[in-house]
């Protein structure tokens, strides 16, 4: 019955379908690539050296941003893990996509994502890719409708339960329904790091699928909490992002590792070299792709899912981790939703470029569509982006509005229209909570409140946030 409800709900949404194909943006793709979709967790705004990091630097994804374009105005679908991948994988934005919230199931895993919704990971399947996803999921456990085997993934490798990912050293992950016991982490060991077995996961999976045509969605964890990494990593920063931070979590009992964070008394060097093994883990991926003699017909995005978090010793204020922006995690606020994003694929996007281009998760899915001439209508809220990403500015559409919601902490709304930005929080609560509203242009800190000045504007704005809100029977406000 939820399934049905569910089709229903996406049939109902007034989305604009796909427009046919420009040849004029497509001809210069003469083979379908390869696609790598790298997702970092909760990586901030400003948490690169190429986007301002001054901490500590990231030299291969500055390497990856200097080889292709760097996107300044990119939102994740959601300022939280599981609607954000919703929003991802069903090109839709977070009014409108199945999975609003981080709802949990017992005793695992997380709210499935139904059958009724179409994924971009069945798109590719569907069009020939091989598909493979390797990190956390978090959109349905194991035989359930959300499983990554029923929603388009061919491998699946990783954390099929985001709360359990929230720990480095687990007692298990998953290769597509069977469990992988992690022996070294037995009785509370530190002998395998999850994110290092899953890295070496991904990297045989492209070694395995050099002669097809492959789709890596690689959702990694790092830097999300609990903050743990191995040594080698910490040393680089030890003693010198002075004054330390010390977080004392669970180290035992019977929520050891069943998601909360282990204590750390290093969060600043621990955290600085979580970003420092991302940032290797990414130029592995690139090495791999090079070596096997595949870089110019493999095309790398790399961003992250969500603003920098705050919990678990984590500390974004000493590092500037949303460059500046108001707002973290679960924020709809910039912080909590501007990302980065780095679009690399030699020979095609144009190194050392940087776009203004307004875009969302939702637009991943109809993107992917047009570069691999997927002729089929998609019901999306979403606009392909590849024009920029191919130098083809003059044939770019813009998007009209862009929307989230966030259905935890009394509920929060976020629409922007331009350069304009309507916030509402404190949707569910008893006194439910003023609009605000920013001119991103001369404001983009969020700073000074204008809806008082802006009468009409703002009578409009509200009007059109409360239209993209189709109910769900799961996710309520």
């Amino acid at each position: 019955m939820r399934s049905i409800v569910f089709a229903l709900v996406l049939l109902s949404v007034g989305c604009a379908k796909q427009k046919p194909n420009d040849d004029a943006v497509t001809q210069k793709v003469a083979k379908k690539p390869n696609i790598i979709y790298i997702l970092a967790d909760d990586l901030g705004y400003g948490d690169l050296s190429s986007y301002g990091q001054v901490k500590f630097q990231t030299p291969h994804i500055d390497q990856l941003a200097a080889g292709g374009m760097m996107f300044t105005q990119h939102y994740s679908g959601a300022p939280v893990c599981a609607p954000a991948r919703s929003s991802l994988l069903t090109g839709l934005h977070t009014g409108h996509t199945p999975i609003r919230g981080n709802k949990q199931i017992e005793p695992e895993g997380q709210y499935p994502l139904p059958d009724s919704a179409y994924t971009l990971t069945e798109m590719m399947k569907k069009a020939g890719y091989v598909t493979g996803a390797f990190g956390k999921w978090g959109l349905g456990f194991i035989d359930s409708e959300g499983d990554p085997n029923n929603q388009g993934i061919d491998t699946f490798y990783g954390y099929n339960c985001q709360r359990l990912a929230h720990n480095y050293y687990p007692e298990y992950v998953w290769s597509n329904q069977e469990k992988i016991v992690l022996t070294g982490n037995a009785e509370g060991g530190i002998g395998d790091y999850a994110p290092a077995i899953i890295h070496e996961k991904a990297l045989e999976f492209l070694e395995q699928n050099k002669d097809t045509t492959f789709f890596l969605f690689y959702p990694l964890t790092l830097p999300h909490a609990e903050l743990a990494v191995e040594e080698a990593y910490t040393e680089k920063f030890r003693d010198k992002l002075l004054p330390e931070k010390n977080y004392k979590g669970v180290d035992d009992g019977p929520n050891f590792r069943k998601g909360p964070y282990g204590s750390q008394k290093e969060s600043h060097a621990v955290f600085a070299g979580m970003v420092i093994r991302l940032d290797d883990i990414v130029g592995e991926i690139v090495k791999k792709v090079n070596d096997l003699g595949l870089s110019n017909e493999t095309i790398i995005i790399f961003t992250s899912d969500n603003g920098p978090h705050v919990e678990g010793g984590a500390d974004p204020d000493y590092f500037n981790s949303n460059g500046g922006l108001r707002g973290y995690k679960r924020d709809v606020y910039e912080g909590g939703i501007r990302v980065p994003m780095i679009v690399y694929w030699p020979e095609h996007v144009a190194p050392k470029t940087t776009t203004d281009h307004v875009s969302a998760f939702w637009d991943v899915m109809p993107t992917l569509a047009e570069l691999i001439d997927n002729k089929e209508q998609l019901h999306t809220d979403g606009i392909s982006f590849l024009p920029t990403v191919l130098g083809k500015k003059d044939q770019q559409q813009e998007h009209k509005f862009l929307y989230w919601e966030f259905h935890e902490q009394k509920g929060r709304l976020a629409l922007r229209q331009g350069d304009w930005k309507l916030v509402q929080y404190n949707v569910n609560a008893a006194k439910v909570g003023e609009f605000e509203l920013y001119n991103l242009k001369t404001d983009p800190q969020e700073k000074n409140n204008v809806i008082d000045q802006q009468p009409d504007l703002s009578k409009q704005m509200i009007a059109l946030m409360k239209e993209q809100h189709v109910p769900s029977p799961v996710f309520k406000f």
